[in-house]
């Protein structure tokens, strides 16, 4: 698919050796369609969608699960009046199935072939388009070994259903084991200055030419700059959040923490706290680009600035200090050399 030839041209990188360019930030196309984020309006959502494409963005990143499909379909209607040369790229996944009979049970890890092909049909038909920029599967399987599911990916690829095959929530073990079968084309973990533990698996993927598309690197909202530990006392039961270790108690506190300590950073760039916390993601070696969401116009605005914004050594190291200062989250906080000659490592070498 060809980018968007709207006037709103953003920064673009390489995913990859998959022949695509892509924004540094995609929209994430789960808190407007899917369930798990309380009550939203269909209305909205499409009007999400369009103000991201406004904005420049030129990829969405959806899957079957979110909303059991309902998010696919959004993603369709959203897109039905842009011309096929202007419609941005389409991201979706297959490998977790749902219980039509009983939709609030937990889904099943599944990657037999007849299932990963089943998948991807209605997933095409959902989004009404003719092949799928990237396929990637949501998780290992539970069912069949990964060689099942990956040969299967790289099938469909050679069948021409989809663009480029890769992988989510996987393993530095797992991709290397999928990489003896066929190129691994792209990875999507979570990450964020919060959630750091994916660093080993990036750090795989800048060495083996395989794009990394992160997801959560606002931490859904923790690191927004707007979030409150009122806010988080007032999410409704039916919002994944409110059970979630990360927005109750010392936990929450630390995150918070964190988020205003960005403050200052931002405040020099002229940008949003959103905005810097998606560029800390993005100075990682390695990632190519952010999944970032959004449940109204106005949160794309908040966070599209990220797509523009270049965090200095300094801010690295300040944003690093005070990662290890809050105790928030786990992981590396400081990146790595990278090929830049840019070690962000207090007393690392300079450019």
């Amino acid at each position: 698919m060809a980018l968007l030839t709207d006037s709103v041209r953003l920064p673009t990188r390489a995913l990859g050796n998959t022949g695509m360019n892509i924004t540094a930030v995609g929209l994430g196309a789960w808190a407007i369609g899917g369930t798990e984020w309380g009550n939203h309006d269909d209305a909205v959502a499409v009007r999400v969608i369009r103000r991201a494409l406004e904005r420049g963005v030129n990829w969405i990143d959806t899957a079957p699960i979110y909303g059991l499909g309902h998010s696919e379909e959004l993603v369709r209607q959203a897109l039905q009046a842009t011309p096929a040369a202007e419609r941005p790229y389409v991201f979706t996944k297959c490998g977790l199935d749902w219980d039509e009979q009983r939709p609030d049970a937990p889904p099943r890890r599944v990657g037999s072939a007849a299932n990963v092909r089943r998948e991807v049909d209605q997933s095409l038909r959902r989004l009404g388009i003719e092949r799928i920029d990237l396929y990637q599967m949501h998780w290992p399987a539970d069912d069949v070994g990964l060689e099942v599911y990956w040969n299967t990916l790289l099938e469909l690829k050679k069948a021409g259903k989809v663009r480029a095959v890769g992988l989510s929530n996987h393993s530095v073990e797992q991709l290397e084991c999928a990489e003896r079968l066929g190129h691994v084309e792209s990875l999507q973990p979570p990450f964020s200055a919060i959630r750091r533990q994916a660093a080993a698996e990036i750090a795989w993927c800048h060495a083996h030419q395989t794009g990394v598309i992160v997801y959560s690197p606002m931490q859904a909202g923790l690191l927004s700059g707007t979030f409150t530990r009122e806010r988080a006392r007032a999410l409704p039961k039916e919002d994944w959040r409110s059970g979630n270790a990360l927005f109750t108690g010392e936990a929450l506190d630390r995150n918070l923490q964190l988020a205003e300590a960005l403050r200052p950073v931002a405040e020099r760039h002229g940008a949003t706290v959103a905005s810097v916390a998606v560029a800390w993601v993005l100075a990682w070696p390695g990632v190519t680009g952010a999944i970032v969401g959004a449940r109204s116009p106005a949160h794309v605005d908040g966070w599209i600035g990220a797509a523009g914004l270049t965090l200095t050594v300094a801010d690295l190291r300040e944003i690093a200090a005070a990662i290890e200062r809050s105790g928030a989250g786990s992981g590396p906080a400081l990146r790595p050399v990278d090929g830049s000659g840019v070690d962000a490592r207090p007393g690392g070498p300079q450019r």
